[in-house]
């Protein structure tokens, strides 16, 4: 019989710094068998990264027992067995990262475990592989970007070779290609008997394991297998969830396509299900001619190196050249380590051009008497990580702290306030809370809002959506949209562009820092071969009108969003199933 990991009665609170306590979990019961391939969703805060926690120790429950295959957690000496049996990639993965380099740190796990130096080579080596890392094994591990380190925490955890694997939203930061890898492996290490739990806000990624596992404010609330737990649609979408993106689309198009199968929830299964084309009428649209209003920003051969004159340094730019119009929502993608963060941390000064020329707001960057204040008020940046940029302790200390500090605003709590708002967080529940107390997706609102009631001209988002539930990201989509019909000019760098494609006017894509395509995002994303050869993904209407095109539909071009694909296969009856 395989062992397992057991939950029994488990509670576990927080201190909120003031008041009551915050309970993350309540009165969870739960078994794990070894061998599982398991999902473990939930909306922002619901307690899915405290339960990771508890089940290799970190963390010892208030009330209740975690056995983790026979070993009580409350006994400290059953806790280094437990830890080497349970691996753990992190939400935030740099928080595990030790190493000076990137292959130091794969081997500080194995060599802490008193393995010999042929067996240690031999797991770095293999980690390494495993996980695209062999080109970067001497880069310092501190010159990674934010996807190529969680990379190295999953390495690093590979390498201790444990009976269980946690990923805390690991693929969050990672380009299509990695998540499509990390994925791939977990499969591969689960199928070798290895149980792993994943954390994770993605419901196509939920609806590839064996069992889900719903958790709604500290309580499990769904459990089963995708094709149970994702039958509840109006109860995920009460829990701030929502149906696998090819789920949605199989219930969206058989409105206008009746003969489609119910019950699909992967997107294999959506593809091969398509019927072929028997002559119906369908309905084109032609897209609006845009309009060329004057660039707001402006970058012209644009190059930068990381640690510039030294055997260390690493090409991030290069003669990078891009303009970004006034008014305009324009999103910047592309493999992990192309460039997107440190584009970004130029268009407002952060970082200084070495070679080439950037205009934001009509303003040169490369000037020595550049007003950086004048130019902070009116361009504001939310990191990519959202920890980078907190000042303050406490919740509406930190959203007031810009407006407060750049804008003479008299109505402060009414902008704070609004801010909050825009971004899902509840005024009086949130203002007074610690900010260290919140999950990793509550602390991403806490970044936007606090960029947001600056109330800025220029608006630059670094993965605005990574790590946040189905509601949320769908609350801060139309948060964006509204604020760019308001004239802010948003620019967005992002992994996860299948939420925001519809919104956007202007696409770039960049690989190893260079402009590769640009254009609408309907032109862009019609270029399938170029996409995978820079590991980059079509949102799934792109993939469904290429689908659709080999089956013999007469389709003009791709669509971006489903709303769009649902209009070019409406008949002239005016079905619109949107």
């Amino acid at each position: 019989m395989p062992e397992k990991i057991e939950l029994q009665h488990v509670s576990y609170s927080y201190s909120s710094g003031e008041g009551q306590p915050i309970v993350a979990l309540r009165d969870v019961n739960l078994e794990l068998m070894e061998g599982e391939f398991i999902a473990l969703i939930g909306e922002n805060g619901a307690g899915k990264s405290t339960l990771a926690r508890l089940l290799n120790a970190l963390r010892l429950p208030e009330e209740g027992i975690v056995r983790v295959f026979g070993l009580d957690t409350r006994d400290s000496a059953n806790h280094t067995a437990i830890r080497s049996q349970i691996g753990m990639v992190f939400q935030r993965p740099q928080d595990q990262v030790v190493g000076t380099t990137v292959e130091e740190d794969v081997a500080f796990g194995p060599a802490n475990l008193g393995f010999s130096p042929r067996e240690i080579r031999r797991r770095v080596e293999d980690s390494l592989a495993i996980t695209g890392l062999q080109a970067l094994a001497e880069r310092p591990s501190y010159m990674l970007s934010a996807g190529e380190t969680q990379r190295l925490a999953l390495a690093g955890v590979l390498a201790m070779q444990p009976r269980c694997l946690i990923f805390d939203e690991t693929t969050a930061m990672l380009d299509p290609y990695g998540r499509q890898m990390v994925l791939e492996q977990a499969h591969q290490l689960n199928r070798q008997g290895l149980t792993v739990v994943l954390i994770t806000h993605l419901m196509e990624e939920a609806a590839l394991t064996d069992r889900v596992i719903a958790l709604q404010k500290g309580r499990v609330v769904l459990d089963g297998s995708p094709a149970q737990v994702f039958a509840n649609v109006d109860q995920l979408r009460n829990f701030g969830l929502d149906l696998p993106p090819a789920a949605h689309a199989a219930i969206t198009l058989k409105a206008v396509l009746p003969e489609m199968p119910d019950g699909i929830w992967q997107e294999k299964a959506l593809l091969e299900s398509l019927p072929q084309y028997d002559g119906r009428p369908l309905g084109f649209a032609a897209r609006a001619p845009q309009e060329h209003p004057r660039d707001i920003i402006l970058i012209k051969d644009l190059s930068y190196t990381y640690m510039r004159f030294t055997p260390l340094a690493h090409q991030a730019l290069n003669r990078l050249s891009l303009g970004v119009a006034e008014g305009s929502v324009h999103g910047i993608i592309g493999p992990t380590g192309c460039g997107k963060s440190t584009l970004l941390q130029h268009i407002n000064a952060l970082l200084r051009p070495q070679a080439g020329r950037v205009e934001t707001c009509g303003m040169d960057l490369a000037d020595t008497h550049l007003d950086v204040r004048a130019l902070r008020q009116q361009v504001a940046l939310a990191f990519q990580q959202p920890e980078d940029q907190f000042f303050e302790t406490f919740v509406g200390d930190e959203i007031a702290f810009g407006p407060k500090n750049l804008l003479d605003n008299p109505n402060l709590g009414k902008v704070v306030r609004a801010a909050m708002t825009a971004v899902g967080l509840d005024f009086v529940s949130f203002k007074d809370r610690r900010i260290a107390a919140l999950s990793g997706g509550e602390k991403r609102k806490v970044a936007l809002a606090s960029v947001l009631a600056s109330q800025p001209r220029v608006l630059l988002l670094d993965e605005p959506l990574a790590g946040l539930d189905p509601r949320s990201r769908t609350e801060i989509g139309e948060s964006l949209q509204k604020l760019n019909r308001q004239g802010v000019t948003l620019v967005i760098s992002t992994h996860q562009y299948e939420g925001l494609v519809e919104y956007l006017d202007a696409v770039n894509i960049l690989k190893t820092g260079q402009d590769q395509l640009h254009g609408h995002p309907s032109d862009v994303f019609s270029h399938d071969r170029f996409l995978q050869a820079v590991n980059l993904l079509a949102p799934l209407a792109a993939r469904l009108s290429w689908a659709f095109r080999k089956k013999g539909w007469p389709l003009p071009f791709d669509a971006v969003s489903l709303a769009d694909l649902i209009k070019m296969l409406a008949d002239n009856k005016g079905i619109s199933g949107a």
